[in-house]
């Protein structure tokens, strides 16, 4: 079983979504479940509705999962295990103040030195604990050496209990990866630090089975999914990004599904790398390129195949269906003629809407010129913005034939 575990508290940034890709991608090759966990213990900082964004946008990306888990909901399972440890003496209650620990954190800053909790409670007679009406937490009492496969001085005796009874990050995260039995933990190497404690959260409630970690380095300057999708960035081009960065991938363009059959998380880099829009347009215009035309017309307004290629001879000079649209838009709005063309114009848009239907663009060109009466300047600039908005561009020629059905809507 594998998981990914969000937080409803922003945006999902690009490192996250790298984490969902990859998390998808490997239980597909090793056959297991994809559950996704919305960490939302931190009432105060989740923002309504942000877990079903989530959730809508590893649709989107097309990241199958098995279940949906709210970590709020498995609090009571988080206190029986810390209440377990307590009994079992592997955990105790702290009494120690906010304004104490701070005051220690601080001597030990001064010194240049570490702060580590000195297990100033550990070791309580039962009569204080018991007749102790101040607020506590628990610890989790620190390992002994030769326990855990990293050293023992990389942990000391943490909270797992918050004064509100609340479970912290690390706790609640390792006794879920218990209940849901998972086997590999892909996340961002951010939480490296996390792994030592879950490690003896784990050891310390007798939970043999051994859980693996892969952390992957940091994406920097990357910006949020939400802010790429509006740019007009493609799922399918995001994702081929995501697992081509710091990578060896066999194709250069390729979809998830075809990442199943050849990525592995050996060939991840392990430095961090810095996200690149440049890179991204390239990949997202060569997915542009493969997109089915009606498809793609629809990003633009339409729904129609000749729109749909219209926008890719747009692909010149442009590279997110944001931007084709705009130039799609063009085509269509109101325009703005220059001065000197503002006769050759009007002359222009009476002929065309009279004229009859042409296939060819020789034909309608003939004809418009022949009944207008304008040659040269006059007839090939106005005809220009007249019918693509702009001066420059895609030759006529090359589109009359995707938007000789629309002629009479785009110089009305």
């Amino acid at each position: 079983m594998l998981r990914f575990a969000p937080s409803p508290t922003g945006d999902m940034h690009i490192g996250d979504l790298r984490v969902a890709l990859f998390n998808y991608i490997v239980s597909k090759q090793r056959n297991e479940d994809l559950i996704v966990r919305i960490q939302d213990l931190d009432k105060e900082k989740n923002i309504e509705g942000k877990d079903e964004e989530i959730l809508g946008l590893l649709s989107l990306f097309g990241i199958e999962h098995t279940q949906v888990i709210y970590q709020s909901e498995n609090v009571r399972y988080h206190s029986a295990m810390a209440l377990h440890l307590v009994h079992e003496k592997k955990a105790f209650s702290c009494f120690c103040s906010d304004n104490w620990l701070e005051k220690k954190r601080e001597e030990a800053k001064e010194n240049k030195q570490e702060y580590r909790y000195d297990d100033a409670c550990r070791n309580l007679p039962a009569e204080l604990v018991i007749d102790n009406m101040s607020p506590f937490t628990i610890r989790l009492s620190r390992p002994d050496k030769g326990e855990l496969s990293f050293e023992s001085g990389a942990v000391d005796s943490f909270i797992i209990m918050n004064q509100d009874k609340t479970p912290t990050h690390n706790f609640a995260s390792a006794v879920d990866d218990m209940l849901s039995d998972i086997s590999l933990v892909i996340r961002g190497e951010e939480h490296m630090s996390n792994t030592p404690q879950q490690e003896h959260i784990r050891a310390s409630l007798g939970y043999e089975k051994e859980v693996q970690y892969a952390h992957l380095p940091i994406i920097n300057d990357a910006p949020s999914v939400k802010w790429l999708l509006e740019e007009g960035f493609l799922p399918n081009a995001i994702s081929n990004y995501l697992i081509s960065i710091e990578n060896k991938p066999p194709l250069e363009i390729f979809d998830t599904k075809d990442a199943i059959e050849w990525f592995t998380l050996e060939n991840v880099s392990k430095s961090p790398t810095r996200f690149s829009v440049e890179l991204l347009r390239d990949i997202n215009k060569e997915h542009l390129k493969n997109m089915d035309a009606i498809e793609l017309s629809r990003y633009v307004g339409f729904a129609d195949a000749n729109i749909g290629e219209l926008a890719k001879v747009y692909l010149e000079e442009a590279s997110t269906t944001k931007e084709l649209k705009s130039k799609i838009s063009a085509i269509f709005a109101a325009k703005e003629i220059p001065k000197e063309f503002t006769d050759s114009a009007k002359v222009l848009i009476e002929t065309i809407k009279v004229a009859p239907h042409f296939e060819e663009y020789d034909d309608f060109k003939k004809y418009i010129m022949k009944e207008s009466g304008l040659k040269g300047e006059n007839f090939v600039k106005p005809l220009h913005l007249l019918l693509t908005g702009t001066e420059n561009g895609p030759d006529i020629a090359g589109i009359y034939k995707y938007i000789k059905n629309y002629i009479g809507e785009i110089v009305k």
